[in-house]
Formats: C-alpha cells, structure tokens, sequence
C-alpha cells in the first residue's frame, strides 16, 4: 500500500468511514480528440472532482473508441462514451458537468 493510500485510509478511519468509496470512470472516444470527447472528459473530471473533495475516490481514464480491446469490453458504436465502474452509462452525448455528478453518484 502506498503511503498516499495509507493517509487516505487513515483520513477515512479518522472520520468513521468504515469502507473506501471507490468509481472508475472510463471516457471512451476517438483519438486524438474531437471537441465532444474533450467537453466530455473535461467534464468528467469536473464532476469526479466534487466526488474526490468529499472522500471519494475516482479515477477517471480516457479510453479509444477504436481499439480493439474497448471494442470487445464495452461494444460502444458512437462517441463520446462515458462507462462507470465497467458499466456503459451514456453514448453518443455530451453531458454537462451536473448529469455525469448524478449518474457517479447513483454509483456508488
């Protein structure tokens, strides 16, 4: 465990969080990026942002529409994506900041 994961869990015990919240965000898009896949990203981590200040940890990773490897997982046909812990929740549409906090917050 890494010192900065130790801290976090011992921030966490100190406020009586007994379990780590955790969201993987994936992006998934054209590369390099269209203006729709940046808005996208930019406002995932906008959202993932709000989530981090209060305890939550996120990861938000960009993905390729076109490899093969994001093709067979999530079988996504138009961009941008965006997947919540494996799960496709949105494609084809750029989401505003507050729509991608709701959709992360029914995650957890």
């Amino acid at each position: 465990m890494s010192v900065c994961n130790i801290r976090i869990f011992e921030y966490c015990y100190k406020l009586g969080v007994s379990e780590m919240k955790y969201l993987k965000v994936e992006v998934i898009g054209v590369s390099p990026p269209c203006p729709r896949c940046k808005k996208t990203e930019e406002n995932a981590r906008k959202a993932a942002s709000k989530l981090i200040q209060e305890g939550v940890k996120v990861e938000v990773t960009k993905l390729d529409i076109t490899a093969k490897e994001t093709i067979s997982k999530y079988g996504v046909l138009m961009s941008p994506a965006i997947a919540i812990n494996g799960v496709v929740k949105v494609m084809g549409k750029v989401l505003d900041v507050g729509v991608i906090e709701r959709l992360l917050r029914e995650a957890l």
